[in-house]
């Protein structure tokens, strides 16, 4: 039965906010103070701009081999690649697409947990003072999460989860706001901007560099989200033609996402300067009206959910359809069941579904609880996955979808582009690690 697309540009804008704005806003103030005033910025804009043009690429990789007529479709980021550049390329790309996937749980996991802790601490700050210890673990409420995603995760697929996206993407617009004015608040407050051209000062050159680095790779965290760009294409109606649409509709959620990271970032530095916490909601630079700040994290919370799914909902494809194709007799793994609960609408089990996604939700909780460093572990993942899947693939695809040949201009300037990116993405893969071993074991 063929799949019924009936997406458009606002659902397109909605889940790619959702997959753009999640725990990455949230380490932006930080960010650009370790950058400083010049640096921090500028290098959000220049992210913004390689994000628009890496995801333009790809956006014309959808059909095949006309990108506007196609006739083939491209329904995730492996198959364009095993299209495009062959089967030795797509066993590469699998593994980095499904450890950023399955890193972007973690962290998700991570920040969610740190957010409802970020509640008990501002209650406890406003009955006891802002003196008092209110220290609090957060693995608990980690596992609350998983145990949430758990349930989430038994949604079939992205077609089912326009509505998740919708109410995630109002989540985050929420939070960035909330974000956005205390900062503003707090400078008000302070009568002066706080903050230099150099960032926060260290006792070294080398401890500056690592956390420059660190905030390279917290930025690239932030933006990319090339990974799930051709599931949120392929739910997209036509005409107009699929790859118009997806253009504007990722044009248009960067420059919103832009312009709440910049907000978020600037005006947090501002806020604190060389004090401002690795978490803007999350690290206590401000107590006050605790309700606000509480509900700014209810809706981080909200939105992780949905974010969670964004993201896990590809590998889930994968992996199902994987074993469906090793074991297509198998009942366990083709057969669904009709559930009936009360109060709720009839839904279909399949128990391979049930399983699979157990285990996946389990160990993303289970390694977020080992590795619980919010700053390190999106510093990590954003500089390990932005050159290979944002950068690389999508401009050799693009390559082979336009028969560029090689040393022609475009190929030149394009080739230029991802080796410098390559270098950006060393520099903050090794700040990032350096970070997380320090955090871990210093």
């Amino acid at each position: 039965m063929p799949v019924k697309r009936t997406g458009t540009l606002w659902t397109a804008i909605a889940h790619v906010i959702t997959g753009v704005i999640g725990a990455g806003v949230l380490s932006l103030a930080w960010s650009t103070a370790q950058l400083g005033w010049v640096a921090g910025p500028l290098s959000m804009v220049v992210f913004a701009a390689i994000t628009i043009l890496s995801t333009n690429l790809l956006c014309d990789c959808y059909k095949f081999p006309d990108p506007k007529c196609g006739p083939e479709r491209n329904k995730s980021y492996v198959e364009a690649v095993k299209l495009y550049l062959g089967e030795t390329r797509r066993r590469i790309s699998v593994v980095f697409l499904h450890e950023s996937l399955y890193g972007c749980g973690i962290a998700y996991t991570i920040t969610a947990a740190t957010s409802v802790r970020a509640i008990q601490q501002s209650n406890c700050y406003h009955k006891e003072g802002h003196e008092a210890n209110c220290t609090f673990g957060d693995t608990i409420y980690m596992v609350i999460f998983g145990g949430v995603q758990l349930i989430v995760s038994q949604i079939p697929d992205f077609h089912n989860m326009a509505w998740l996206s919708v109410i995630a993407a109002i989540m985050s617009f929420s939070y960035a706001f909330i974000g956005l004015g205390l900062g503003v608040a707090k400078v008000i407050e302070n009568g002066t901007i706080k903050g230099s051209i150099g960032g926060v000062p260290e006792a070294t050159v080398a401890e500056k560099l690592w956390l420059i680095f660190q905030a390279l790779g917290d930025i690239a965290f932030a933006y990319p989200y090339s990974i799930i760009l051709f599931e949120i294409q392929d739910t997209l109606k036509s005409p107009p033609p699929e790859n118009q649409t997806m253009k504007k509709a990722s044009v248009a959620a960067i420059f919103i996402t832009t312009f709440f990271y910049l907000c978020c970032g600037c005006f947090g530095y501002a806020a604190f300067g060389s004090d401002t916490p690795g978490n803007l909601l999350t690290g206590f630079g401000f107590y006050e009206p605790y309700w606000l700040i509480d509900f700014a994290n209810a809706c981080v919370i909200l939105h992780l959910v949905g974010g969670y799914q964004v993201y896990s909902q590809p590998l889930f494809a994968y992996g199902e359809r994987w074993v469906s194709e090793k074991f297509p007799n198998s009942r366990f793994v083709n057969n669904s069941y009709a559930i009936k609960l009360p109060f709720l609408p009839a839904f279909q089990l399949s128990l391979l579904r049930l399983c699979f996604r157990t285990v996946y939700v389990v160990s993303t909780t289970a390694i977020a609880v080992v590795f619980p460093y919010f700053n390190q572990v999106l510093g990590v993942l954003g500089a390990l996955n932005f050159w290979p899947l944002a950068i690389y693939f999508p401009v050799e695809m693009y390559f082979v979808q336009r028969k560029i040949e090689a040393w022609t201009t475009k190929w030149v300037v394009l080739q230029t582009f991802s080796i410098v990116c390559l270098v950006v993405s060393i520099l903050g893969l090794i700040g990032s690690i350096e970070g997380l071993i320090s955090a871990k074991f210093g």
